[in-house]
């Protein structure tokens, strides 16, 4: 695949559903600012709309849910959001 990684990404939209003390959230989110992709975070604790919306596009109850471009990746998949990602 040739082009430029950054605008690809640039015209994703990711979000990430997560939780205060979920380690494999953490991990979700160091990999994707390491591959400088941005993303929106919604703290399923905090916010109990993202959590139904959540439960709603993914099914399941359990973090991290990464949403890229309305297709689901649950868990940290490191292998999924790469070829996801086009990294």
């Amino acid at each position: 695949m040739t082009g430029n990684r950054k605008s690809t990404q640039d015209n994703m939209k990711v979000t990430v559903y997560t939780t205060n003390s979920c380690p494999n959230c953490v991990a979700a989110k160091e990999f994707l600012k390491a591959n400088s992709v941005e993303f929106t975070e919604k703290n399923v604790e905090q916010d109990r709309q993202a959590a139904k919306e959540m439960i709603i596009r993914s099914g399941q109850r359990t973090v991290p849910v990464i949403d890229i471009d309305g297709t689901i990746v649950r868990g940290f998949d490191q292998d999924k959001l790469e070829e996801l990602l086009g990294l």
